[in-house]
């Protein structure tokens, strides 16, 4: 079975650096709350906001030794008013774990999108 979790950081700004490090934090903590071996992922889709361009955030995940899964990157709808330098993640396990057993994390600035996940 595949389920997705879900995953959200914000940065201060639009940098290499900045980018592959909270992805880098935000996808080790994912992995981390769910128990998930590497080898169960079956893809990642990640997606920025229109003002982050300095870097991919799936080098972030090549980084962390995950060249045989599947990335995608894309842009977040630019609705007015949401919020700004934010990295989301979607993630695609294969796991028995039941849905509302899943852990999603959302940190920084980005825990407001979800708040019922962080409390």
């Amino acid at each position: 079975m595949i389920r997705g979790i879900r995953g959200a950081i914000t940065i201060d700004k639009n940098s290499r650096k900045e980018i592959l490090a909270a992805t880098g934090q935000l996808l080790s903590q994912m992995v981390k709350a769910n128990q998930v071996a590497i080898d169960n992922l079956a893809s990642i889709i990640f997606s920025v906001t229109a003002d982050l361009n300095a870097e991919f955030p799936a080098r972030a995940a090549r980084a962390l030794g995950w060249g045989s899964v599947p990335l995608l990157c894309t842009y977040e709808i630019a609705v007015p008013g949401s919020l700004k330098k934010c990295i989301r993640v979607l993630m695609h396990v294969n796991t028995q774990k039941r849905q509302r057993k899943i852990k999603h994390i959302y940190l920084r600035g980005a825990a407001r999108l979800r708040k019922e996940f962080n409390s």
